[in-house]
C-alpha cells in the first residue's frame, strides 16, 4: 500500500526516494502503536498543511479506524502570540514541543526551504527531549537538511 502511494505521488511530484518514506512510516507507526504521538509544525503554507495531517490522524483518511492522537503546533492563536510576544517568534514551536511533547513522541516538520529558525529551534528541542523528528523539506533541505532523523527531500 506504501509503495503503490509513493508510485502515485511520485506521477505528481517527480521522483522521491522511496527509503525514507517507509522509514518515516515505520517511526510513526512505532510510536503511535506504543501509545505516543504525532506532533507537527510549519510556517506558512505548511502550517495548513500540518493542521490538515494532524487531522487525517485524528479523523480518517480512507478507511474506518480508530483515532490517533495528532497535534498540529500551529493552530493554537493564543500559544503562538504569547509565546511569540514573550519569547520571540524563533520559540513557538520549541515552547509547545516542550510543554506537549515527551520522549517517544515524533515532530514532523514541513518547510520549503529548510530554513526557518523556529522550526530548527524546534527539532532542537524535539532531538534533547528523545523526540524522533521527520523533515518534509523543499529543494535541497536549507539548514535542516541532516538534522532530522528522517528527511524526505521533495
Amino acid at each position: 500500500m506504501i509503495n503503490k502511494a509513493i508510485r502515485e505521488s511520485q506521477e505528481v511530484m517527480g521522483s522521491i526516494s522511496q527509503e525514507p518514506v517507509i522509514k518515516a512510516t515505520a517511526l510513526a507507526i512505532e510510536a503511535l502503536k506504543s501509545g505516543h504521538k504525532i506532533l507537527l509544525c510549519g510556517n506558512g503554507g505548511s502550517a495548513t498543511q500540518a493542521s490538515h495531517i494532524a487531522a487525517e490522524f485524528t479523523g480518517r483518511y480512507k478507511l474506518e479506524r480508530k483515532a490517533w492522537p495528532a497535534i498540529a503546533l500551529t493552530t493554537d492563536i493564543a500559544a503562538l502570540t504569547a509565546i511569540g510576544n514573550d519569547y520571540g517568534f524563533d520559540s513557538i514551536f520549541e515552547r509547545q514541543l516542550e510543554a506537549l511533547g515527551k520522549e517517544g513522541d515524533i515532530l514532523i516538520v514541513l518547510t520549503t526551504s529548510g530554513n526557518s529558525t523556529n522550526l530548527i529551534k524546534a527539532v532542537e528541542k524535539a532531538r534533547s527531549m528523545g523526540v524522533k523528528t521527520i523533515g518534509f523539506l523543499g529543494k535541497d533541505g536549507g539548514k535542516l537538511k541532516n538534522k532530522t532523523d528522517v528527511e524526505i527531500l521533495i
